[in-house]
């Protein structure tokens, strides 16, 4: 077995460096274009003639192709290379949001966002991937952590973004701005083409591959993708999956729902917009603390920490969800359990480190990320499903909002059925019925 602790394995601080760099821009980057569409698509309508049913498709293609790019790219992954793949799915999904600034009709702007979606769902598996794998063992929890929180800085900066281009510019060109905003990870590539390291783990393995060194197991492995449903591997693939599903119906029943539910209760858009930034520091926070923990603690209690935190947030917005907005979000109740609720969706730093540990390095990046999008494209039906459940309440948005605690606790049960990981090594070659803790 060859561990990663070999020299010719090891990094120096500055390739580490921009290793994290690129994921935490490149994050960051991704989950603004996934939700700037949301706060542009009442001007967009607007623009293009297009109708509310027709802006849900577009939601849902940008989803679906997300999905398709995760397991595709997560395969490109294990093929050609964590860099390379990291490249193409920039390449993708900043040239497409460029391409949805110039959209003229609803079938332009939904085929260009069905090609970003392709480019996002890609992105987050081969980033978090290099990183886990460059990464000292010993603090991958920390330092996912901190590539996960650039979610809470692409919250922000879409809605800053979002608020800025519609003020500044006209009903017809406020949106294309923002969309355009969005083609920025271009420039991250020249930083990732000429600073950015391979992942030397991979390198070794691929080189043991060609020269034809692999145990017999290895050289007649079949495709990652079906791998990744056989032996300990189809255990971790399915209850991973349970994982992130529910966590993504969960976050999505709520994020959702959240910014139409606190105008009905009088919040003017500066408001919502406040709530929304008081949410991303909050949870931006919390994602170190969690993270520090688990490499401490174990991947295991990051998530049901959390998972708890997250359910108390919906016990809080539901009793509160009635009150209405009284001129300030620091004396609104619901915006305190709401910014409480997502600082227990920082369980979500976790599914990079974790799912890495499980796999070996051939079907390490196929794995995370068909499970990360493929759960995340599942979770998501969670737009669809609460106002069904609010109509049988009513009609009732915060009643339908609250099946989200279902999706919590799927998540927190899951996570008990998977091993703790916590400080493993790495190797080139392991064996298929490998050892999951150090």
């Amino acid at each position: 077995m060859t561990d990663v602790g070999t020299s010719y394995l090891r990094y120096t601080p500055r390739e580490r460096t921009s290793v994290a760099v690129s994921a935490v821009l490149g994050f960051g980057l991704d989950f603004y274009n996934i939700l700037i569409i949301s706060f542009l698509m009442g001007a967009i309508r607007h623009s293009l003639g297009i109708s509310l049913t027709q802006a849900g498709i577009i939601t849902s293609v940008t989803l679906a192709g997300s999905v398709v790019g995760g397991v595709f790219f997560g395969w490109i992954g294990d093929r050609i290379g964590r860099k390379n793949s990291l490249l193409l799915t920039l390449g993708l999904f900043s040239g497409a949001a460029i391409l949805s600034a110039f959209s003229w009709d609803f079938v332009s702007l939904l085929i260009f966002r069905a090609i970003a979606g392709i480019g996002l769902g890609g992105e987050w598996g081969a980033g978090m991937v290099l990183f886990n794998e460059v990464w000292n063992r010993n603090r991958r929890g920390l330092g996912s952590s901190i590539v996960q929180a650039s979610t809470a800085g692409g919250i922000a900066a879409a809605s800053i973004v979002a608020a800025w281009a519609l003020g500044s510019f006209s009903d017809n060109w406020g949106w294309r701005v923002a969309l355009l905003a969005g083609g920025s990870p271009i420039l991250l590539m020249i930083y990732v083409r000429f600073w950015m390291p391979e992942s030397r783990l991979w390198q070794e393995y691929e080189r043991l591959r060609k020269a034809g060194d692999l145990p017999p197991e290895k050289a007649t492995a079949r495709s990652p993708l079906v791998e990744i449903f056989r032996g300990a591997s189809l255990r971790y693939t399915i209850v991973g999956f349970l994982v992130v599903m529910g966590y993504m119906f969960s976050f999505y029943s709520i994020t959702v729902f959240m910014p139409g539910l606190m105008t009905k209760l009088g919040a003017p858009p500066e408001a919502v917009r406040s709530a929304t930034l008081l949410l991303a520091v909050c949870l931006c926070s919390v994602f170190f603390i969690v993270g520090w923990c688990s490499d401490h603690l174990g991947r295991k209690l990051g998530v049901i920490i959390p998972t708890l935190v997250c359910v108390a947030g919906f016990v809080g917005i539901y009793a509160c969800g009635a009150e209405k907005y009284p001129g300030s979000i620091l004396l609104w109740p619901l915006a305190w359990w709401y910014a409480l609720w997502a600082s227990g969706t920082s369980s979500a730093s976790m599914f990079g480190p974790w799912f890495s540990e499980l796999y070996p390095v051939e079907l390490r990046a196929t794995a995370v990320s068909t499970i990360y999008m493929v759960g995340r494209g599942a979770g998501s039906m969670a737009p669809y499903i609460v106002p069904v459940v609010a109509v049988s309440f009513g009609d009732n948005i915060l009643d339908g909002m609250m099946i989200g605690v279902a999706g919590a606790v799927l998540s927190l049960v899951a996570a008990l059925g998977l091993p703790e990981t916590a400080g493993r090594s790495f190797a080139v070659v392991e064996s298929k019925e490998r050892a999951v803790t150090s």
